[in-house]
C-alpha cells in the first residue's frame, strides 16, 4: 500500500509505503504495479494511538449495562426510570454515585424499592463495590459461600460487596465478554494498541484475550499487565506488561508482603505499575520503591493527587507515569466539591511531571472514564471541568504534548513511536492537517486506522467534518 500526499508526523508532507505489517519507506514515492494507493489529501498521518491503561473486559461488559450515575442519571427518580426494564434475569447497572440518594450507599432492602422482581447488581462509580438487592443477594448466597468482602451488620448481609469481583465472577459462572464492539469503537478513535491494566489478569484471562486476537475480534495490539502468574502464561497474541499493584487507602497491604511482591516482579524483569489515586497511596508506593529499589519502567497509574515534594521523589526514583487527563473534564466539579481545597492544585498534574523529566503516557481507565483519547487530549490542554471551572491551569500541556501521551511505546514510555522504515504499520489518518486538528482535538477527524498494515476503520463519510 502507498499512502500519498500525507502530512507525516515528524516529517512533513511526503508519501509512506507499507510493506506487509511494517513501514517500508517514506519520501517522494511512485506507485508500483498493482499497489493500492491511498490519497491522504494533505491530512495528518500519525502513528496509531495507544491506550496505556484500559480495562477491556470491563468496558465490554459496560456496553451491555445500564448507566446508573451522572451524567445520565442524577437523582432517585432517574435511577428508578433507568432500572425499570422489561424482561427477566439479572440487571447490571454501572456508575452509581452517592449523590443520587442523598449521599448514601443503599442496602439490599433499599434497592428492593427500585427493583424487587429481578436480581440487581449495581456497580459503584469507583469499580470497587457492588450493591445487591435481596433477590441478587439470595441468588449468589445459594451459589457460593459468602466472601469476606460481603458486608454483614447485626447478623445479616447488607448486600454491599467490596472488592470481590473474582468471587462474583465465579458465583455467576460467567465467561469473559466478546471484545468486538469495543475493538471497533477504539479503532474509530485511531487507537491501534491497548495495555490492559486489570490486576486480575491471569493465564486464564490471557487465554481469552489470545483467542479474541487470533479470531480477529480484537484488532488492536495488546499488552497485558496483571498478576505474577502472567509470567508463566502463553504469550501468543499479546506482550507481557508490568506487574499491577492495586492499592486501596482504607486497606493498604502489609508493607513487608508488598515489598516481597515487588521484588518477585522485579526478579521476573517486570516493572511495577501501582494504582495511586490518593496522597496516602502515593506515599506508600514511594516508600515501597525506596525500600526495594526501582526497576526501569516502574510507573505510577493515575497520579491523581501529587504535592510538589512527592513529584520530586517520583522523579528521583526515575519513575514513569500513566495519567488520565479526561477525569478533570468528567469529574472535575466533583473533585472541587469533595477534595480538600489544599489539594486542588495537586490534582492530575501534567506540566509538573513533564518538567520533572518523567516519561508520561495517557490511558483512559475505561470503563471508569471515556475511552476516547481525543477528549483526554483536549482536557490536558484546557483543564476545564464540565461547568467551565479551570483546575490547575499551569499544569496544562500543548496539543503536541497531549498527543505524545498516546504515541509512547507501551513497553518503554520514554520512547516515542515514529513513522519510519522498519516500524510497525500502526497508523491513524486525519482528514485535515495537524495545524487544524490541534485546534479541535476531536475523534471526528479520524478517517482511517490501520494496525500492522491492515485497515480496521474507515469513516463512511469521507468529506471533511
Amino acid at each position: 500500500m502507498l499512502i500519498r500526499n500525507a502530512e507525516v508526523w515528524g516529517k512533513g508532507r511526503c508519501d509512506v509505503r507499507v510493506d506487509g505489517e511494517r513501514i517500508g519507506e517514506t519520501g517522494i514515492l511512485h506507485p508500483r504495479d498493482g499497489e493500492t494507493v491511498v490519497d491522504a489529501e494533505g491530512g495528518a498521518l500519525l502513528p496509531g494511538l495507544h491506550d496505556h491503561h484500559i480495562h477491556l473486559a470491563g468496558l465490554a461488559a459496560r456496553k451491555s449495562s445500564i448507566p446508573c450515575g451522572p451524567p445520565e442519571v442524577t437523582d432517585a427518580q432517574g435511577l428508578a426510570l433507568a432500572l425499570n426494564r422489561p424482561g427477566s434475569g439479572w440487571i447490571r447497572g454501572v456508575g452509581y454515585h452517592e449523590s443520587l440518594l442523598g449521599g448514601s450507599l443503599p442496602d439490599a432492602v433499599a434497592l428492593d424499592g427500585f427493583v424487587a422482581h429481578r436480581p440487581l447488581r449495581l456497580q459503584h462509580r469507583t469499580g470497587r463495590m457492588w450493591l445487591l438487592n435481596t433477590m441478587a443477594l439470595d441468588d449468589l448466597l445459594a451459589r457460593a459461600t459468602p466472601p469476606p468482602g460481603l458486608e454483614r451488620l447485626n447478623g445479616r448481609f447488607t448486600g454491599r460487596l467490596f472488592d470481590e469481583d473474582d468471587w462474583l465472577r465465579r458465583a455467576l459462572r460467567g465467561t469473559p465478554p466478546d471484545l468486538g464492539y469495543v475493538s471497533r469503537e477504539l479503532a474509530g478513535f485511531g487507537v491501534t494498541g491497548a495495555t490492559d491494566m486489570s490486576p486480575r489478569n491471569d493465564p486464564a484471562m490471557a487465554a481469552h484475550f489470545a483467542r479474541q486476537r487470533a479470531e480477529g475480534t480484537l484488532a488492536q495490539s495488546l499488552v497485558l499487565a496483571g498478576a505474577l502468574a502472567l509470567d508463566q502464561a502463553e504469550q501468543a497474541g499479546w506482550r507481557l506488561g508490568p506487574l499491577k499493584l492495586h492499592l486501596h487507602e482504607a486497606a493498604l497491604p502489609d508493607f513487608d508482603k508488598a515489598a516481597a511482591f515487588v521484588r518477585a516482579g522485579h526478579a521476573q524483569g517486570r516493572p511495577l505499575a501501582v494504582h495511586c489515586v490518593t496522597e496516602v497511596e502515593l506515599v506508600f508506593t514511594l516508600a515501597l520503591l525506596e525500600e526495594c529499589g526501582p526497576l526501569p519502567g516502574d510507573r505510577i497509574e493515575h497520579v491523581s493527587v501529587a504535592a510538589p515534594d512527592l513529584v520530586a521523589r517520583m522523579a528521583a526514583l526515575g519513575l514513569q507515569a500513566c495519567i488520565q487527563p479526561h477525569f478533570i473534564a468528567e469529574r472535575g466539579d466533583s473533585y472541587l466539591a469533595e477534595v480538600e481545597p489544599r489539594h486542588h492544585g495537586d490534582l492530575y498534574r501534567l506540566r509538573s511531571l513533564h518538567e520533572a523529566g518523567m516519561a508520561l503516557a495517557g490511558g483512559s481507565d475505561a470503563p471508569y472514564g471515556s475511552p476516547d483519547p481525543w477528549t483526554a487530549m483536549a482536557a490536558a490542554v484546557h483543564r476545564r471541568t464540565a461547568s467551565g471551572a479551570i483546575i490547575g491551569p499551569d499544569e496544562a500541556l500543548t496539543p503536541e504534548e497531549a498527543l505524545a501521551l498516546y504515541l509512547a511505546d507501551p513497553l518503554d514510555l520514554a520512547r516515542q513511536r515514529r513513522i519510519a522504515p522498519g516500524e510497525t504499520a500502526d497508523l491513524c489518518l486525519l482528514d485535515r492537517p495537524w495545524t487544524q486538528a490541534r485546534e479541535r482535538l476531536s475523534c471526528a477527524d479520524v478517517v482511517t486506522t490501520w494496525t500492522s498494515g491492515r485497515c480496521i476503520h474507515k469513516r463512511v463519510d469521507q468529506s471533511p467534518v
